[in-house]
């Protein structure tokens, strides 16, 4: 046996050990009180899924699958270690930049003003002639109309800025269009979706469809929803992304992954947003 398929035939039986202990330690997420933001802003974490999924009947946020101390930090804002970003954000958009002179606010007005938005990204554009995350729109607005230097599309300006777009949005349903123009890519990233990839051949679904609400060493599965993103994460204390968690876990199957912004991740953003149609924008969420 060579060394190369001697190490395949190693992560294969550790990865069949892996499964059997994550199906075996399958646990029920524990009751909990409904999530409430500072005392009046309802965030709906579970409902219906929407008619095009056929193996759920029921989506949840990821919030419901964390411990009720990770889930008390999103109670408050005060307690919400993302809304520091939000903070910064809202600096940002006052801020003008670019050849233009133009802030954010000189076309939109006040976030406030923005609230509804992010619930329905990513969306076709038309005059584009292409599905648009929010980063993309973001960068569109700075070329476009400010003049001013597109930003990084994990950066942490951008990802405060998107963050600034779901804090406003906060407790309005997504919404994510799948037909019309959109379709095509919607059916490019429900087949990402769903291709075993990597050394591992894992699938999102592997995880977040087929074995959600089970252990996988110490984490527990959730849904992948993406309705709280961008997400602070307690792991590596900062805000994170959606592409940049998309990247993360292709890494983790050990599979050559796409990059941030790439039209790939677009379409399984666009995908993977659908799937939360019904449950509240959240966005800065806290997790593990």
């Amino acid at each position: 046996m060579t060394k190369q398929i001697k190490s395949k035939a190693m992560i294969a039986l550790g990865f069949a050990a892996s499964t059997f202990a994550l199906a075996t330690a399958a646990q029920a997420t524990d009751p909990t009180e409904p999530l409430v933001v500072n005392g009046d802003l309802e965030i709906v974490t579970s409902t219906a899924a929407p008619a095009h999924m056929d193996m759920i009947d029921t989506i949840q946020s990821g919030w419901e699958f964390r411990s009720h101390e990770t889930q008390d930090l999103q109670r408050d804002d005060f307690d919400n270690p993302g809304m520091i970003f939000v903070d910064d954000a809202r600096e940002a958009w006052d801020t003008a930049e670019g050849s233009e002179g133009k802030s954010c606010a000189s076309c939109h007005g006040a976030p406030e003003d923005m609230a509804g938005v992010k619930a329905v990204y990513p969306k076709w554009n038309e005059d584009a002639g292409e599905v648009r995350t929010m980063e993309m729109q973001i960068n569109a607005c700075r070329t476009e109309n400010m003049g001013a230097e597109a930003l990084g599309y994990t950066s942490g300006d951008m990802t405060n800025m998107v963050a600034l777009m779901s804090a406003v949005s906060r407790g309005l349903p997504v919404n994510v269009a799948i037909d019309g123009p959109a379709q095509a890519m919607w059916e490019q990233g429900k087949e990402l979706y769903y291709t075993r990839t990597g050394q591992l051949e894992l699938s999102c679904a592997t995880c977040h469809e087929d074995n959600y609400d089970n252990l996988i060493r110490a984490d527990h599965l959730s849904q992948g929803q993406i309705n709280g993103f961008p997400t602070y994460r307690l792991k590596n204390a900062k805000l994170n992304s959606v592409h940049a968690r998309f990247k993360g876990c292709v890494r983790d199957t050990r599979a050559e992954t796409f990059s941030p912004g790439s039209p790939e991740f677009v379409a399984l953003e666009l995908y993977v947003a659908s799937r939360g149609n019904g449950l509240s924008v959240e966005g800065p969420s806290v997790r593990n």
